[in-house]
């Protein structure tokens, strides 16, 4: 994709994300992802149960086992929330985004990296074309981020690069369908309802070839280059949440996707 259509969809996008209420500020701000009230509590209840089982099955483990702080990379990072976290523990982040803006860009960043200490970074970068040297970090974790992609083994090809031997690739809240019949069903819905939920920026937000889902098959496939095996990690979501594939029965619609945490193993 060309550099300009990709600032277009940056700037639109962080539009919609104020439209949609998704800038914070303040106390609602070191508060992410646990936030108890407002529009889009349900949505970071999800996020919150996700981040709990990656820093308790993923970051505390593998820093007992190094015996050290960690190097993360945070692909996708928003506003930098999950690397600040990461970074209050002791370990360094690096937090990564193509948008720089201050809704919910890195741009929003600054009082986290105020309160860090040193411990956390941002860089202005897509994931596709990383900016760091091979074997840098101990993790990388695509943040609500990977279905943004548009060539999925070639990102994980990237990803795998920067992380060092015996280190982790995550996956963290990106949809998720058992069948691949449904997913491309949620896309069609989605170009259907795009004028109504987008209005004049539906062109801008609905012109890049994101892959927009996941399947166990389609991360599969790329094994070969990336030369990571993809194990799930199932969370436990509130359980509204867990309800949603019976509730989509009942009413003989398509099967909802599914978070979890995807873990691969750097040889």
């Amino acid at each position: 994709m060309s550099a300009s259509s990709l600032q277009r969809f940056a700037k639109d996008y962080a539009v919609q994300r104020e439209a949609e209420g998704r800038g914070y500020a303040g106390d609602e701000l070191f508060a992410l992802p646990y936030i108890q009230s407002g529009p889009l509590a349900r949505q970071w209840a999800v996020r919150a149960r996700s981040f709990d089982a990656f820093r308790r099955r993923v970051i505390r483990p593998m820093a007992t086992t190094l015996g050290r702080p960690l190097e993360l990379l945070d692909l996708g990072a928003g506003n930098g929330w999950l690397s600040y976290r990461v970074a209050r523990e002791g370990h360094r982040a690096l937090a990564l985004d193509i948008r720089d803006d201050r809704i919910d860009g890195l741009g929003a960043s600054e009082p986290f990296l105020q309160r860090a200490d040193g411990r956390m970074q941002i860089a202005v970068a897509g994931f596709d074309q990383i900016p760091a040297q091979n074997h840098s970090f101990d993790i990388a974790v695509f943040n609500a981020s990977l279905h943004y992609a548009t060539d999925l083994a070639a990102v994980l090809a990237e990803a795998a690069r920067v992380v060092r031997p015996g280190g982790r690739l995550v996956i963290l809240d990106s949809p998720f369908y058992r069948r691949e019949a449904d997913g491309l069903a949620m896309v069609a819905e989605k170009i259907a309802d795009a004028s109504r939920r987008f209005g004049s920026r539906a062109e801008t937000l609905m012109s890049l070839p994101f892959i927009e889902f996941l399947t166990r098959a389609r991360l599969a496939a790329t094994a070969t280059a990336a030369g990571v095996a993809w194990r799930r990690s199932r969370v436990l979501y509130p359980l509204w949440y867990e309800l949603r594939p019976l509730t989509a029965k009942l009413r003989g619609a398509r099967a909802p996707s599914r978070f979890d945490l995807w873990i691969g193993a750097r040889p």
